[in-house]
């Protein structure tokens, strides 16, 4: 299984097409423009553009000036070089069996002219109707439907009580894990961003890729987040399932949440300029002085006493309220003495073997 779910294609294409077994087709290729594709694409799928994002916008201008025919005129000239550049190198070493399947936007021009030049050349050529805009109605439609097949087991806990390594620690016990802030490459957080973030098609497709991989027989562990994480929304369906969830509460002694929190954050802390930036956010909900006061702690390396001061004012009472009004279905509770590998790994195998059924309770469990 790849990580941008290509082996899901087969399942897309047989569920598109309404067939019992996966269509048969030896490449699937996306003809729009980089920038198209950097935004989705259908999992599996090789971006050979007709037009570059350039010669899209260029060609869109003409038209809107001065037509149709004009933008026809130079579009299939891009069009051609770029379909000859291809044929040069992608499929130069095509044999005569290959069967591809094309697919643009919508499925119209720029699939039409790619396919008709491979069919010419003798190869089984398809075009998705509808292009990708039918592949994105199966995502949607997927969204909608399949977070309500699953059990889940919510995982909350204040800030630094190490929900995440446990969730990491599960999905080792083999145990079925949707780790919703890796997927959209956010701490869920004011200090969680971790770099870009997939755009919301993009992290819709990557989710619906994961409910693909789990068995609705077994309990789907997932931490306890808010319907938005960083710029990306949870699906409607997704979100109500994890309100009304079952779960486990993490509990964990603060000096050991601040441990582990500036461990964590290592990499926030070694940009000064950045975590400062980031703390400012904040200046609407605490005032200059607070955000000045934390400003100072970050200037002087003082990351034990940021933190704590941290957890006190903003995290905390946050994420107490948070809890209480969205997942009060989580009555369980286990008191960790650490977020060290070792107690995480260990309450992760009692909680897999306890969890592993859908009829199990969630009662607390000790440690």
């Amino acid at each position: 299984m790849t990580p941008d779910g290509s082996a899901r294609a087969p399942q897309i294409l047989a569920a598109l097409w309404d067939c019992a077994s996966p269509c048969p087709f030896d490449e699937i290729i996306d003809v729009r423009s980089p920038g198209e594709f950097a935004d989705d694409d259908f999992p599996g799928a090789v971006n050979l553009p007709v037009l570059n994002d350039a010669q899209r916008a260029e060609v869109g201008t003409i038209h809107r000036r001065e037509g149709s025919f004009a933008a026809a005129r130079i579009g299939a000239a891009y069009i051609s070089t770029n379909i000859g550049t291809h044929l040069a190198g992608h499929f130069a070493a095509k044999g005569k069996d290959y069967k591809p399947l094309v697919y643009c936007w919508r499925g119209g021009q720029r699939s039409a002219s790619m396919a008709l030049v491979l069919a010419r050349i003798g190869w089984r050529t398809t075009v998705l109707a509808g292009g990708y805009k039918t592949y994105r109605a199966h995502v949607l439609r997927g969204l909608a439907t399949a977070p309500p097949r699953f059990v889940y087991r919510v995982v909350t806990g204040a800030t630094g009580t190490g929900k995440t390594r446990l969730l990491h620690a599960l999905a080792a016990q083999g145990a079925q894990v949707l780790d919703l802030e890796a997927i959209a490459r956010h701490r869920g957080s004011v200090l969680g961003g971790s770099g870009s973030q997939p755009s919301q098609k993009r992290f819709d497709s990557l989710l619906l890729a994961a409910f693909d991989r789990f068995d609705p027989r077994v309990p789907v562990w997932v931490e306890a987040e808010s319907n938005r994480i960083g710029d990306v929304y949870l699906p409607a369906a997704l979100w109500s399932a994890m309100r009304s969830a079952g779960g486990i509460e993490i509990r964990m002694p603060v000096n050991e949440r601040v441990r582990h929190l500036v461990a964590e954050y290592a990499n926030l802390f070694a940009n000064p300029s950045d975590l400062k930036e980031k703390l400012r956010r904040l200046t609407p909900k605490y005032g200059v002085r607070q955000i000045a006061a934390w400003c100072l702690s970050v200037d002087a390396g003082e990351w034990d006493l940021l933190a704590a001061s941290l957890l006190a004012i903003h995290y905390d009472a946050a994420y107490a309220a948070s809890t209480e009004r969205y997942f009060p279905g989580v009555t369980g509770a286990v008191e960790l003495p650490d977020a060290t590998a070792e107690a995480v790994g260990a309450l992760a195998e009692k909680l897999a073997g306890h969890f592993r059924t859908l009829d199990a309770s969630t009662a607390v469990i000790d440690p």
